[in-house]
């Protein structure tokens, strides 16, 4: 009985990680894990959680639903790691309630639009390797960025290189559309595809003919050289 009352008794969710410290703030639970040398999210956030500093580590990747169990988390600070991946569901679950979400000073070069536009969070992806492409793109004009940090949002590497080290809010400005530039890409795909088949089905059809004429000649020739109706009567 004094264990089950145990179990009742303890708060489920309220440990902190070894290797952070978990204090109040405002009271709303505070679990502080910068510059821990850690190289993944902690499995063992509490639930409680409102306020998460995972910043100046060593994690290289958002897993999908990497902080799916914490449902109150307001702000959430992963800048200064060596990120470099980051799956299409990593913030589901958070995606409603987040107001704050610190990316930057990373090593992201792409990322996919879904993980970022179903957030209501204010974003910082300044400092980053960014490859200027449709998908920034669209997050840069439907995502919630943080002001401060658009200017710092720079074109790393981009398929021309004058847009190259450029800030992706100058280029856009100067009029360029990454999209249409992708658009253009796959009609011209698809318009050599379709040259391709084209001209296999001419290729066929002038194959089959000269195949024909060819049995035709020889079968003209063969009839040629039977005996005349002619010859059998005399």
């Amino acid at each position: 009985q004094a264990f089950f009352c145990l179990l009742l008794c303890v708060p489920w969710g309220s440990s902190c990680p070894p290797s952070c410290q978990c204090t109040e703030r405002a009271g709303a639970k505070a679990v502080l894990c910068s510059s821990r040398h850690l190289e993944e999210i902690p499995k063992d956030i509490p639930r409680d959680a409102v306020f998460l500093k995972l910043d100046a580590n060593s994690i290289t990747r958002i897993p999908s639903n990497a902080f799916r169990h914490l449902s109150h988390l307001e702000e959430l600070d992963l800048s200064r790691n060596a990120i470099e991946k980051i799956d299409r569901a990593a913030f589901k679950g958070v995606a409603a309630g987040l107001r704050t979400l610190d990316l930057s000073s990373n090593r992201i070069r792409s990322i996919p639009k879904e993980a970022l536009l179903a957030l209501n969070a204010k974003l910082r992806l300044a400092n980053n390797p960014w490859h200027c492409e449709c998908a920034l793109q669209e997050v840069l004009w439907e995502a919630r960025l943080d002001p401060d940090s658009v200017q710092d949002i720079t074109c790393h590497t981009a398929p021309r290189q004058e847009y190259v080290g450029k800030p992706l809010l100058q280029v856009l400005d100067a009029g360029v559309n990454f999209c249409s530039v992708r658009q253009r890409t796959t009609d011209v795909a698809m318009f050599i595809t379709m040259f391709g088949w084209f001209a296999m089905v001419i290729v066929y059809v002038i194959c089959y003919v000269r195949h024909n004429r060819e049995d035709t000649c020889k079968h003209v020739d063969y009839l040629k050289s039977l005996p005349s109706p002619q010859g059998h009567a005399e």
